[in-house]
């Protein structure tokens, strides 16, 4: 994106490449169709992405959600929205995004390089001089762009390459932790595997601080795992999960799962007072049948220690009141995330504060300018990210290309 921004502006461009082929990443988001961007309004889409979103509000005045789905279609990709404001391309295929991308630089006539691995950027008089690459080989650019992405994902090439360059540059590096990101959990249920591969729709899953009261809560899907667990409510906690963790200094955090949104837990147990009246002999898990996923049911009523094969009338109402609290309020704890690797995103990255909001300029080296998930920006999964990243993308290539030909000062 910052490519083809500076080629449109009359730029002479190269793109350099460590990897073999561009678009790796993009070529597997959104489970392989790329979740291009969210058709949300701009406040709502700010919302969503809970690190540093703000910052963005000055680029959005500029090129926004609505300009890329244009940028898109003026490229030939159809789109089309999904659930949550999500847009895909109408093929629903990633690469069909990927194609476009390349034809459009290859008509820019921006030169390429893959494979070349950039080893380090010198500055000199407060003035980006050179970037050198692995093979010993010199470009002298009048600007540069630093597009190299986090740490997440890093068999698609982001590395964390491009930190020390910016911290040689003067940029201060927030810490680094994994964001969207699968939970772990030492419960026995969970290390028996009783409820491994088990998913749960529309739930709503909580973070709880050590008083017990909500940090936030997502309500969405989730699935048990072998190691804890994961699916789209649970990615979006789990920067919650960390931040806890270091802000009290905790080896656990207790979760919350309400598996029935909807209703009241006294609903909940008057209709299983209703039912005793209507079937007394039925057993409980027959009786029951349909109110959750079954072995969900199974391991709540096991929690309350309800025998499941028992008629209903030799069971104490008490014990159900317990049961329907637990479809309500279920509790467990999970003690940490999956490494950055497996994380989708990087939170952490060049402190906002020190970067240009309307040109995604250095405030501390003329000619440097960043865009990506290399800042300290980080949303939900759900086309946020990308959104970031080719905003920033189109406005740090644009304005890299205005300075190169010293368009403004």
């Amino acid at each position: 994106m910052a490519a083809i921004a500076a080629g449109e502006t009359g730029a002479k461009v190269m793109l350099v490449d460590k990897g073999d082929k561009l678009g790796r990443k993009l070529a597997i988001s959104g489970g392989g169709r790329c979740n291009v961007t969210n058709r949300l309004p701009i406040d709502e889409i700010i919302k969503h992405i809970p690190g540093n979103g703000r910052f963005l509000y000055s680029a959005f005045s500029i090129f926004n959600n609505e300009d890329i789905i244009r940028f898109f279609e003026n490229l030939g990709v159809a789109l089309k929205e999904e659930d949550h404001g999500r847009m895909f391309p109408v093929s629903n295929h990633a690469k069909s995004v990927v194609n476009a991308l390349l034809n459009r630089i290859d008509e820019l006539k921006v030169i390429i390089r893959t494979n070349c691995p950039v080893e380090d950027i010198h500055y000199e008089n407060g003035h980006v001089n050179e970037v050198i690459l692995n093979n010993g080989s010199i470009i002298h650019p009048k600007s540069v762009v630093v597009a190299v992405g986090g740490k997440s994902v890093p068999h698609t090439g982001s590395t964390g390459d491009g930190y020390p360059w910016a911290e040689k540059a003067g940029h201060t590096i927030t810490e680094l932790y994994p964001t969207e990101v699968p939970l772990l959990s030492d419960e026995p249920f969970i290390k028996n595997r009783t409820l491994q591969g088990l998913s749960l729709r529309n739930i709503a899953l909580s973070v709880l601080n050590p008083k017990g009261k909500t940090i936030i809560t997502h309500q969405m899907d989730m699935i048990f795992t072998h190691f804890g667990i994961s699916g789209p409510a649970v990615l979006r906690c789990s920067q919650f999960v960390v931040k806890a963790m270091k802000k009290w200094n905790l080896s656990h955090i207790t979760m919350k799962i309400d598996a029935l949104v909807h209703r009241t837990e006294e609903e909940i147990f008057q209709e299983i007072v209703g039912k005793i009246k209507d079937e007394p002999k039925k057993a409980v898990k027959n009786a029951l049948k349909g109110l959750l996923p079954e072995r969900y049911l199974l391991f709540l009523l096991e929690q309350a220690s309800i025998e499941q094969d028992a008629p209903l009338n030799t069971l104490n109402k008490e014990k159900f009141r317990n049961f329907a609290h637990y479809c309500k309020d279920f509790r467990f704890t999970v003690n940490g995330t999956q490494p950055l690797e497996k994380a989708f995103v990087t939170g952490g990255g060049i402190s906002v504060k020190e970067v240009e909001p309307k040109t995604l300029a250095s405030k501390k080296m003329d000619g440097l300018y960043f865009s990506g998930e290399i800042l300290d920006i980080h949303g939900y999964t759900g086309g946020y990210n990308i959104t970031s990243a080719l905003v920033t993308g189109k406005l740090a290539g644009m304005n890299a290309a205005k300075f190169a030909l010293g368009m403004h000062s």
